[in-house]
C-alpha cells in the first residue's frame, strides 16, 4: 500500500489551520507569498478563485509530490468589497457599512495534486444578513473581539454571530475560511480516506 501524499495548507491563517485540523489528517503549513490585490474589473468571486489557485500554485512549485490546498475569501455588497480591516477604525467602518445589509462571502478553494498535475477548484458562497447594529454595539464588538484579520470584520465562530440576523450557505465552515465539505470531497477524489 502506498503512503498518502504530503498535504500542505498554503496559508498561515489560524482559522484555516484550525478548520483543517478537524479532518484529523496530518498536514503542514506554508506561507504562499501572493499579491492579493484584485484585478481591474474582476468580480469578487473571480478574485477569490484566482487567489486560491495562485496561493496553491505558489506553494506547489516547491513540493513536487504534494497535495496543496489554497483558499481565499472575498466579502462584498454589490460592487463594494470588504477585505481584512487591519485596524479597529477600519473594522468599525466596515461593520457600519454592513449593518442592516446582506453581505455575500465567496470562499474559494483550490487543490493541486502535484503527483499528476491535477487541479480541483470550487467556490462556496455564503449570504450573511447583519442586524441593524448601533454604533455602540459595533465599537464594543470590535474592542472585545479585535476582528482585524478576517474579511468583513465579523467572526461568526465567535461573538460575531451576535451581529447577525441570518446566514445561508451550503457549508458553515466556508464562512470561517475553509469549506470542509468541498475540501473533503476533493481529498477523497485524490485517494485520501475520510473518515
Amino acid at each position: 500500500m502506498t503512503s498518502p501524499p504530503k498535504l500542505i495548507l498554503a496559508s498561515t491563517s489560524a482559522y484555516r489551520r484550525m478548520l483543517l485540523e478537524r479532518l484529523g489528517i496530518p498536514f503542514t503549513v506554508e506561507r504562499p507569498e501572493v499579491d492579493e490585490t484584485p484585478l481591474p474589473g474582476e468580480t469578487p468571486s473571480a478574485t477569490a478563485m484566482r487567489l486560491a489557485l495562485d496561493k496553491a500554485r505558489a506553494v506547489a512549485a516547491r513540493h513536487p509530490d504534494a497535495l496543496v490546498i489554497g483558499s481565499d475569501q472575498v466579502a462584498h455588497i454589490g460592487d463594494t468589497v470588504f477585505g481584512k480591516p487591519g485596524t479597529s477604525e477600519s473594522a468599525i467602518a466596515q461593520l457600519q457599512a454592513m449593518r442592516g445589509q446582506t453581505v455575500v462571502f465567496h470562499t474559494a478553494l483550490a487543490l493541486i495534486d502535484n503527483r499528476d498535475g491535477h487541479t480541483l477548484q470550487d467556490s462556496v458562497p455564503t449570504s450573511v444578513r447583519f442586524r441593524m447594529l448601533s454604533d455602540d454595539e459595533i465599537v464594543r464588538y470590535v474592542a472585545r473581539e479585535q476582528p482585524l484579520d478576517c474579511a468583513g470584520s465579523a467572526k461568526s465562530e465567535g461573538l460575531g454571530i451576535s451581529l447577525l440576523d441570518a446566514l445561508s450557505g451550503d457549508d458553515p465552515t466556508a464562512l470561517i475560511g475553509l469549506p470542509l465539505i468541498a475540501l473533503s470531497r476533493m481529498l477523497r477524489t485524490r485517494g485520501l480516506q475520510l473518515p
